[in-house]
């Protein structure tokens, strides 16, 4: 019976898994946005999620308590600086998962996990002249005020 037991084992020893999900973790905070397995992500949410809400208390216990998970001295300091200041009015639900479809080798389930706030600005699209071909050319020349060229002028 699995009574109370929860997590996934994702066929690894519990020393092995923990390794895993301080790298998905680490690597989480520092790039905002990772591609991952559909379960691994699964797991790797309230993990994030747990250490994101104890750097908002930011007291040095909590700062310990995190950097035996994140596993880069630069990671932490982000994590306790930005991310905590970023989060500190919201009261959970950091990261998002998006599923991305199967995996070419071996059809494994791909998602994106990202934390909230970090999704790319939309920049204002950029217009494109498209050069006008025939007698769209001539048109646009003599509503300029323009000559037509002699060779399409005869047409």
């Amino acid at each position: 019976m699995k009574h109370r037991v929860a997590g996934r084992k994702l066929g690894r020893t519990s020393a092995h898994r923990l390794a895993v999900l301080r790298n998905l973790s680490t690597d989480l905070f520092e790039r905002e946005r990772i591609r991952t397995t559909l379960m691994k992500a699964k797991e790797l949410r309230p993990f994030a999620e747990r250490l994101i809400t104890l750097s908002k208390s930011g007291t040095l216990h909590a700062r310990r308590r995190a950097a035996r998970h994140v596993t880069r001295a630069a990671v932490l300091r982000k994590l306790f600086d930005t991310l905590s200041a970023r989060y500190a009015e919201r009261p959970g639900g950091y990261t998002r998962i998006l599923k991305l479809g199967p995996r070419r080798g071996d059809n494994a389930e791909m998602a994106l996990v990202e934390l909230i706030g970090s999704e790319p600005k939309p920049t204002a699209p950029v217009e494109e002249k498209k050069q006008k071909k025939g007698l769209g050319r001539i048109r646009e020349r003599l509503a300029r005020g323009k000559s037509a060229p002699k060779k399409a002028a005869a047409e």
